[in-house]
């Protein structure tokens, strides 16, 4: 059974717009690697902390949204923990909405 992940993560603000651009795509790539098909990236900008991190008191915010079974959520956390660029990261598993189980069930009928 595929669920809808959304994963937040947030870069150190002392990257450039090119190591931004390369970060975002390595994580696309590591999902899309293991099978994941439909990545919809938002650069959310940079934002001031609620509380400094690591001596960073900004980030760069970076949403990811993907489909997948839950066995890609573990690959792309262990690259972001052992990443010098990512300072903080959150992945949740949303609710499939009742709709799109709805008409899964009419496209298998």
């Amino acid at each position: 059974m595929r669920y809808i992940y959304e994963t937040m993560y947030i870069l150190r603000p002392d990257l450039g717009e090119e190591l931004t651009d390369g970060a975002i795509a390595k994580y696309q790539g590591l999902l899309q690697e293991n099978g994941v098909t439909s990545v919809e990236t938002q650069h959310r900008g940079k934002r001031r902390l609620a509380y400094e991190i690591g001596k960073h008191r900004d980030g760069i915010y970076i949403q990811m949204n993907y489909e997948c079974d839950g066995s890609q959520v573990a690959p792309l956390e262990r690259a972001m923990r052992l990443s010098e660029e990512v300072i903080r990261y959150l992945t949740i598993k949303q609710p499939v909405r009742e709709v799109e189980e709805e008409e899964e069930v009419e496209a298998t009928a």
